[in-house]
């Protein structure tokens, strides 16, 4: 397990590194299909890292907002407060910042850009349905996503994924009412045609792209987090009943998108046709392993 933690810390620099030049890629060819020549390709590298820079410092900031959370008041919610605090100190975590989702959906999500500075997010209807071993394992599991460093990629994603669909979006609404300067201009012949056909698809294709890229963020970072999580409470059947009943549980979290939806501990989304019209769209984007293996793995502890 200490291996995997090791090697997800070399992906998430591995993956941040890679969103920053696929968003490099999509902006540069852009400009290019515009014109902008070779200082576009500058303009490129600034636009990607100042999006990094950005999303680094604030995109646990637009995770929460996007989840409408709201700060944990300590005596409203004494008792989730003290469950974090009791993990904290058996896991040598600084306590992170506490938000309450207001939506019947139970679910649970950890953000930040590193242990000093997280938060964890979990929905009324978590509090409600989860007994308190149950909460407590929810929980240890959003803390070892903090503790094995996944916060900041899985955050970074949020904001980059957004950028580069709507960047790729809006240069193609653009390209179909007024053309590409390039592909005007370069009619005649040359390789400029092929590239602009190039730089299409790349637009075209970079929503596409960019979720894989999500989804490598994500699902096998759920599974270790789950196994971090009964190394923490020394308690397996707690995240296994937790897991049961999100299993089992048929509400959707409305506070949730597409492109937050990796940061939660099981999928937000509709998953079936009882829970939503795009639950086929859905499934073939999802971002978590099933969970009936997650409680397989753990059932085997």
């Amino acid at each position: 397990m200490y291996d995997q933690v090791a090697s997800n810390k070399r992906r998430s620099l591995a993956l941040t590194a890679a969103f920053v030049l696929f968003t490099t890629l999509v902006v540069a060819t852009i400009l290019y299909l515009f014109d902008f020549g070779a200082i576009g390709v500058l303009i490129a590298v600034i636009v990607a890292v100042g999006s990094a820079w950005g999303s680094y410092w604030k995109s646990d900031v637009i995770a929460l907002k996007m989840s409408r959370a709201v700060e944990a008041d300590r005596d409203t919610y004494a008792r989730l407060h003290n469950l974090v605090e009791g993990l904290c100190i058996a896991s040598g975590l600084p306590k992170p910042r506490i938000y309450v989702i207001e939506d019947a959906a139970p679910n649970a999500f950890a953000t930040g850009r590193n242990p000093k500075h997280a938060a964890i997010a979990v929905t009324t209807g978590l509090l409600e349905k989860m007994n308190r071993v149950e909460l407590e394992g929810v929980l240890a599991h959003e803390l070892s996503h903090i503790k094995n460093n996944d916060i900041l990629v899985s955050t970074l994603a949020v904001t980059m994924v957004g950028i580069i669909t709507l960047v790729a979006d809006m240069s193609i609404r653009m390209m179909w009412w007024n053309g590409g300067r390039r592909g005007r201009d370069d009619q005649d012949g040359g390789a400029a045609p092929f590239l602009a056909i190039f730089g299409l698809a790349i637009l075209l294709l970079s929503p596409l792209l960019s979720r894989m890229m999500q989804f490598a963020v994500s699902r096998r970072r759920e599974s270790l987090a789950d196994v971090s999580a009964i190394e923490l409470t020394r308690y397996p059947p707690g995240l296994i009943s937790a897991l049961e009943k999100l299993r089992d549980d048929t509400t959707v979290v409305h506070a949730s998108s597409r492109a937050t939806a990796h940061l939660w501990i099981e999928q937000p989304t509709a998953q079936n046709e009882s829970e939503g019209r795009l639950s086929k769209w859905n499934r073939m984007f999802d971002t978590h392993p099933p969970i009936e293996e997650r409680i397989a793995a753990l059932q085997e502890l």
